[in-house]
């Protein structure tokens, strides 16, 4: 008779996080202690601490919204609500993110399902997929929250987002070629699981990989507070197209889910509202995550066309808007 090897069991991500969390429960008074010498590190852990707070209960709820979408509402469904009409169908794909919260990295492979083989499907998948993450409920009032005072800024990065929603679907409508899909449809690897193992998973799976995001992002945000020379913001402050740039490109390269990326940004408060309007509009519609998702999905011909298009729409849409909305502040 054979015995199997007993296999190591391995821990798993949100095991890990768990007890990352724990440890720093433990470790709470010393490093208080510690910070409290250093005006520099008490600044940095300040700021640290106060984005991470206030964004963490909206990433909870984003999550758990993101889950019961994945286990409730199947990608064909919604196919079967959209207009065949290809202008029609843009438009109802970009307004139902603001009524199917989701985070983004929820949003692309429901998108891929939705795409199909093209079409007036295709292209409104492509508008659901940009607007998901960013119009929804749950990023609004995360927004409002964290700029008390700034309703406007609501107004214009649910105007921003869904207008380069809509440009980049219509866009898809009238240029994009379905060749450039080189990925088959992802199909379950258990199509006869649960619902509530469905929902966990999901949920699962972007909460840890949205908290991960949200912590590099409020290190990043302690570190610009304490390390930038302020000579650095600003220069940002007078030159708009600069701050434009900047603010757009950091947003690239931070990849924050899109329940807590207003919290990082209001944290900035030595840049302007609108490059800061910036950042919150490139954010779910392209960053480094999302770029690699789509090679994935749709394949790396696509994601070559639509990524860096989908970067100027947003950046030019966020700046027009926020111009006309916040008065170039």
């Amino acid at each position: 008779m054979t015995v199997s090897p007993h296999r190591r069991r391995v821990p798993t991500s949100t095991e890990a996080l768990l007890v990352g969390l724990l440890l720093c429960a433990v470790l709470g008074v010393w490093l208080r202690e510690g910070l409290a010498g250093n005006v520099t590190l008490a600044t940095a852990g300040t700021v640290f601490c106060g984005v991470f707070v206030q964004a963490l209960p909206f990433l909870v709820l984003g999550v758990l919204v993101s889950g019961l979408i994945a286990a409730y509402l199947p990608p064909e469904r919604l196919a079967r609500w959209l207009p065949q009409r290809h202008g029609a169908a843009v438009l109802v794909g970009g307004i139902a993110g603001a009524a199917l919260p989701g985070c983004e990295c929820g949003s692309v492979p429901m998108a891929r399902r939705l795409f199909g083989d093209g079409g007036a499907v295709g292209a409104a998948s492509l508008a659901f997929m940009l607007s998901a993450p960013a119009i929804n409920p749950v990023v609004l009032v995360a927004t409002a929250v964290a700029f008390p005072g700034e309703p406007r800024m609501v107004v214009a990065r649910c105007a921003a987002s869904l207008a380069t929603a809509v440009i980049m679907g219509a866009a898809w409508s009238r240029w994009g070629r379905p060749a450039w899909i080189t990925q088959p449809v992802p199909r379950s690897d258990d199509e006869t699981a649960s619902r509530w193992t469905v929902f966990s998973e999901a949920a699962r799976h972007d909460f840890v990989q949205a908290a991960s995001y949200l912590v590099i992002g409020a290190a990043a945000a302690a570190a610009m507070r304490v390390a930038v020379p302020p000579w650095v913001f600003e220069h940002v402050a007078g030159h708009l197209i600069v701050g434009v740039l900047v603010m757009a490109l950091l947003a690239f390269v931070l990849a924050l889910c899109s329940e807590a990326d207003a919290f990082v940004a209001a944290s900035l408060t030595m840049v302007p509202l609108v490059p800061r309007l910036v950042f919150l509009v490139v954010g779910p519609a392209v960053d480094v995550k999302l770029v690699a998702m789509q090679t994935g999905l749709f394949g790396r011909a696509f994601a070559l066309r639509f990524a860096p298009l989908t970067m100027v729409v947003a950046a030019t849409s966020a700046t027009v808007i926020g111009l006309l909305v916040l008065g170039g502040r």
